[in-house]
Formats: structure tokens, sequence, C-alpha cells
């Protein structure tokens, strides 16, 4: 697909027509994009007993073809092509209208992966792994023990099955 995360682009058609964005996902099984502030849903979740209703708004995908890429040097809607540096036969991408190399921004997973691979001296003091809840960790030698396999004198014994499973 043409278009990366952390494009600029703008909006072709549609209620969002006209509007500018940035590309934080990019769905390349289904041909559509994310884009930051456009094509905004609004989800009603209903009540329970943990917590109360509320309304989450969210950007919806829209489709590749509805969204063209903002030329570089005269930030206007631009087709893609691609250009093969000769000395070294790297693939890059250019504007189709000033012929412009159209730069890969720097995206927000990028930079934390570059940051986790030079802070790997201060993996010491990381948070700790999560673990299932049923789970429970002993304080003293950080044993993990099933609590539904274990009884009180420390020997482990199988639950029972369910009636349906005949035991």
């Amino acid at each position: 697909m043409k278009i990366h995360t952390g494009d600029v682009v703008v909006i072709m058609t549609g209620k969002d027509k006209g509007k500018q964005g940035t590309v934080t996902r990019v769905l390349e099984t289904k041909s559509r994009v994310v884009v930051e502030g456009i094509n905004m849903r609004t989800r009603h979740i209903k009540k329970t007993a943990q917590g109360p209703g509320q309304r989450v708004t969210y950007e919806a995908s829209i489709h590749v073809s509805n969204v063209a890429i903002l030329d570089p040097k005269t930030k206007k809607p631009t087709r893609i092509g691609y250009k093969i540096d000769e000395k070294t036969g790297r693939k890059s991408r250019i504007a189709k209208a000033s012929g412009e190399v159209i730069v890969k921004a720097v995206t927000k997973a990028a930079t934390e992966k570059s940051t986790k691979k030079s802070d790997t001296k201060d993996t010491a003091v990381s948070a700790p792994k999560k673990q299932a809840f049923w789970k429970k960790t002993d304080a003293e030698g950080g044993k993990t023990t099933d609590s539904s396999k274990t009884n009180d004198a420390g020997g482990t014994s199988f639950t029972a099955a369910h009636r349906s499973q005949g035991g």
C-alpha cells in the first residue's frame, strides 16, 4: 500500500471532505486507513454492575481510495509514485505532481522501539510481570500456585469434574 502510518493526508470524499489528518493505522488486508480526527463514530456502552454507562467516540476506518497524500512541496493532494536510486538501489516514494521525495514520518511505535534498545541496562527496575487473576504469587520465593489445585496441606488435589462430564 502506498500510504503509510504517519503520512499527512487530505480526505477527498464523504462528510469530512477537505479535512486533513495524519494516518494512525493502516489496515492493509482491507485497503483501509484510520485517520486522526476523521470519520468519528460514537458508541454507546450500557451500564453494568462494574461501571456506569458511557459514550465512547473513536475514529472509524476510511477506504484508501478516499484519501490523498499531501505534496511536501506544494501542500496539495497528489498521487504517489516510486523511484529507485541507482547508486544505493533503495526504493523511495515520490509525489507525482512535484517529483519531491516523500519522507517517512517518525511514528510513536518506532521511537519506543529505539528507546527500548538503548535502555537495555535498566531492565532490573521494570514492572512486575502480569499473571492470570486466579494464580497467586508467594511473597518469599515468588512461586506461583494455582489455587484450584492446591489444598491446605500443601499437596495437589484435582478439582471434581462437572456433572455433565461424568465425574
